[in-house]
C-alpha cells in the first residue's frame, strides 16, 4: 500500500509541470521593441492617384477642384494625371518698380520710383535744377537726368576772370590785347614806352597789338 501511495505522488508532481509548459505560448506575452519596430516599418497610406490631389499641406482635393499649391500663387485644377496649373506670360516689372507684391499669380508692381538721384541727391519729376553754373539740368519722367552745358563765347580779352556762380569767363576791363608784355584796352592807341604806338587788332584780341614807332622824345645830349 505504501508503494502505491510513492508513485502517486510522482504522479501528480509531474503533471503540473507538463500542464504549465503546454499552456504558455508566445501570445500571452507582449512582443520585443525590437518586434513592434520591425512592424510599424510597413506602413500603409492612402493612393489618391486617379481619385483626387494632394498639397504641400496634405490637404486632398476632388478631380476638378480648383486649388492653390503651397509654392505657386496661380491657380491649378486637380486632374487624373495631377495638378494642371495656369503658366500665364507675366508682364515684365519696371526696372523702376521699388514695391512688387506677390499676391497674385504674376507678381504686380505697386510703386514706381517717381524721382531722380543725380550726384547724391534726389529731385522730383520735371524739376530743373543747376549742379554747377555751366550746367542745366532737369528730371525726366523716364527717372533719367538730362543736362544741357553751356556753350561760352570766346572771352574778347587775355585775362577774362570766373565769377563767383557764373558759368563763363567775362573781360571786367573790357576787350584787351597784349603789347609785348602790357596789356593795352582795344579801340583806341596806346604809346607804350617813349617810341612805340599800339593798337589793337579789330575783333582779333588774340593776336598781338600792331605797333608803329615814332619819333623817340627823349633826352636830347648837348
Amino acid at each position: 500500500m505504501a508503494l502505491h501511495i510513492h508513485e502517486a505522488c510522482i504522479l501528480l508532481l509531474v503533471i503540473p509541470g507538463l500542464v504549465t509548459s503546454a499552456a504558455i505560448s508566445h501570445e500571452d506575452y507582449p512582443a520585443d521593441e525590437g518586434d513592434q519596430t520591425s512592424s510599424n516599418d510597413n506602413l500603409i497610406f492612402d493612393d489618391y492617384r486617379g481619385k483626387g490631389c494632394v498639397d504641400d499641406s496634405g490637404f486632398v482635393y476632388k478631380l476638378g477642384e480648383r486649388f492653390f499649391p503651397g509654392h505657386s500663387n496661380c491657380p491649378c485644377v486637380c486632374a487624373l494625371d495631377g495638378p494642371v496649373c495656369d503658366q500665364p506670360e507675366c508682364p515684365k516689372i519696371h526696372p523702376k518698380c521699388t514695391k512688387v507684391e506677390h499676391n497674385g499669380c504674376c507678381p504686380e508692381c505697386k510703386e514706381v520710383k517717381n524721382f531722380c538721384e543725380y550726384h547724391g541727391k534726389n529731385y522730383k519729376i520735371l524739376e530743373e535744377f543747376k549742379p554747377s553754373p555751366c550746367e542745366w539740368c532737369r528730371c525726366e519722367p523716364s527717372n533719367e537726368v538730362h543736362c544741357v552745358v553751356a556753350d561760352c563765347a570766346v572771352p574778347e580779352c587775355v585775362n577774362p576772370v570766373y565769377e563767383p556762380e557764373q558759368c563763363c569767363p567775362v573781360c571786367k576791363n573790357g576787350p584787351n590785347c597784349f603789347a609785348g608784355t602790357t596789356i593795352i584796352p582795344a579801340g583806341i592807341e596806346v604809346k607804350v614806352d617813349e617810341c612805340n604806338i599800339c593798337h589793337c587788332h579789330h575783333g582779333d584780341w588774340w593776336k598781338p597789338a600792331q605797333c608803329s614807332k615814332r619819333e623817340c622824345q627823349g633826352k636830347q645830349t648837348v
